[in-house]
């Protein structure tokens, strides 16, 4: 298949990496655009081509990406379908991994296909964004007519595709907040805890990480469940109660975030077998307890 024209709209850190990506790949960027004039014309000099506004930018090209952030998308695209942006035989894109395609308001009925290119990755800023897309994985959901140059992309960006529903959209992108942002907030909460007997976060951080390094080469090799270890793995419910009472006497708001991630941990060391139902049910009762925190009854 040959290389398409494309347009960026939303030079941002993912529409910036996708544009540059791309360029590189043999793809002729038609134009670019943005609500930022000096964003817009910072990435219209790096790939050498026009900037324009939305609707003249979208019209010369055969790709459109819409990279904006996820409350302009339906906004963006409306107001380019209104003024004769999109036409038939087009293919029109957003990255946003909580919209379906059908955020692109205006895009089908001008004729034009579209699709949900959403990348499973965190983009703190465009360096990193270049660096983290290629062998990435990305769900793709939309238009049928638009999938083979959807995965034409991802492949010329060295990742990996798969598809899925609109319905399934929520659920999706959820998992990818767990995995990332919910991580981060993770490494939040284990370093502040660690402020508490002098820590500062710089050292906290330097202290866990190759903790944490340890236990993602581990879920490489075993997989999330084999991968667990720890009390929880091991059915140590006086080690939990401690944890429970030191948490009830710090932050009982912190002692309920314990509790319920514990919980959650219950299931997956009964998945692996390192405990039995028995030893479950008095995990359980610990990290249900509010009052004493050191043997699950009040």
């Amino acid at each position: 298949m040959s290389k398409v024209s494309i347009a960026i709209i939303g030079a941002g850190k993912v529409g910036s990496a996708l544009g540059i990506l791309l360029q590189q790949k043999g793809y002729d960027v038609a134009a670019v655009a943005s609500r930022t004039a000096e964003s817009a014309e910072q990435l219209g000099r790096r790939l050498n081509c026009p900037v324009l506004n939305n609707k003249e930018a979208a019209f010369r090209a055969e790709l459109v990406f819409i990279t904006t952030p996820d409350r302009s998308i339906a906004p963006v695209a409306a107001e380019i379908a209104g003024s004769g942006g999109f036409r038939p035989g087009q293919v029109v894109a957003h990255t946003s991994g909580a919209h379906a395609a059908g955020e692109l308001h205006g895009v089908r009925e001008a004729g034009a296909c579209a699709i949900s290119i959403h990348p499973l990755q965190s983009f703190a800023e465009v360096a990193a964004a270049m660096e983290n897309l290629p062998g990435s994985y990305f769900a793709l959901e939309g238009d049928e007519s638009a999938l083979p140059l959807a995965r034409q992309v991802v492949e010329d960006l060295n990742g990996k595709w798969f598809t899925i529903s609109a319905a399934d959209k929520p659920i999706y992108h959820a998992a990818a907040c767990i995995a990332s942002n919910y991580l981060v907030s993770l490494m939040h909460f284990a370093t502040g805890l660690y402020a508490q007997f002098g820590l500062k976060p710089k050292e906290a951080f330097e202290a866990l990480y190759p903790l944490v390094q340890g236990t993602v080469a581990n879920i490489t090799k075993a997989g999330p469940t084999g991968a667990l270890t720890g009390p929880v793995a091991r059915g140590d419910t006086p080690t939990i109660a401690g944890h429970m009472k030191a948490f009830r006497e710090l932050d009982p708001r912190l002692q309920e975030l314990y509790s319920l991630l514990g919980q959650y941990t219950v299931k997956v060391a009964l998945e692996k077998g390192s405990i039995n139902h028995e030893q479950s049910e008095e995990l359980i009762k610990v990290f249900r307890s509010k009052k004493t925190g050191d043997s699950g009854k009040p």
